[in-house]
């Protein structure tokens, strides 16, 4: 049985990764208390010591704001952290996919969708550190992977805890009287984790690069969630749009699937995969 190295198993996506290969892969998940990724020379003895086929580092500092407000540990664990797994695994001859995001595109005056070869200028320090982490490690180790993953959902819920996402905050707001504002000035795809979790294995054979790894997507945030009430016959009155958030700048966040797609591996569509989802659950 091959081994698979996963790191912030206690997070939204790493847990999402040990859940589903659990029985396919022997796996080592580890906590802060046994492994720390800010320190360089642990992390190479204690790779060297269980010898991974495959490491998937998930382990970060994902909040935006609490990156703006811790940046020197936010950076030592979203920029250091990386170069440290990449490098070490390197040694060890390890695979190493390492978790980026769709925010190296937060600043970007190009109209998406937005490619990985195209010049990027992140507009928060999250992206700025997550692109940092992406040259730092083909530089440490050219043949890692550096996987910009969307926003994700999960209609499950694995821990207690769990940060909110936009599918669960959706089905929680219908079971109100809320009104539902969302802007139709923010494009982005949204991903379901498990089909991340599932393209993971085939993402093990990618030649070392940068590589798009989420949904495609083309409608805006409020036009999407618009086609959803209209689908299930959901009372429209109780939809706004956010005409505010974006307004003066509007975001788009949509990646080009073209380079992963030529790797053989694909994403639904992000309303084509929600309305899927939403069709399964029971109402």
């Amino acid at each position: 049985m091959k081994r698979l190295l996963v790191t912030g198993a206690s997070g939204f996506m790493g847990s999402r990764v040990v859940d589903f290969y659990g029985g396919k892969y022997e796996i080592w998940a580890p906590g802060h208390g046994e492994l720390d990724i800010t320190k360089e020379s642990q992390v190479l003895k204690k790779l060297q010591h269980w010898r991974p086929d495959y490491v998937v580092h998930c382990a970060a500092i994902s909040d935006i704001g609490q990156c703006e407000r811790e940046p020197e540990r936010s950076w030592a664990i979203n920029v250091e952290g990386a170069v440290n797994m990449a490098k070490a695994a390197g040694e060890v001859g390890a695979k190493c996919l390492l978790c980026s995001s769709d925010q190296v595109y937060a600043g970007s005056s190009v109209k998406g969708p937005h490619q990985e070869r195209e010049k990027v200028c992140p507009g928060n320090l999250y992206g700025r550190e997550k692109l940092a982490a992406e040259e730092r490690c083909m530089e440490v180790n050219p043949d890692s992977v550096s996987l910009r993953l969307s926003w994700m959902y999960d209609s499950r819920t694995l821990q207690q805890g769990e940060h909110s996402d936009f599918l669960r905050t959706l089905l929680a707001k219908l079971k109100t009287q809320e009104t539902l504002r969302y802007s139709p000035n923010d494009i982005r795809g949204i991903t379901d984790v498990n089909q991340v979790a599932e393209n993971l294995e085939a993402a093990f054979t990618l030649e070392g690069g940068v590589y798009n790894f989420g949904a495609p997507g083309s409608k805006s945030m409020y036009h999407m969630v618009y086609s959803f009430f209209e689908r299930f016959g959901w009372d429209k009155q109780r939809l706004e749009k956010d005409q505010e958030s974006y307004g003066e700048k509007p975001r788009d966040l949509t990646m080009s699937q073209a380079k992963l797609n030529g790797g053989g591996i694909y994403f639904a569509d992000t309303q084509e995969r929600l309305e899927a989802v939403l069709t399964d659950l029971s109402w």
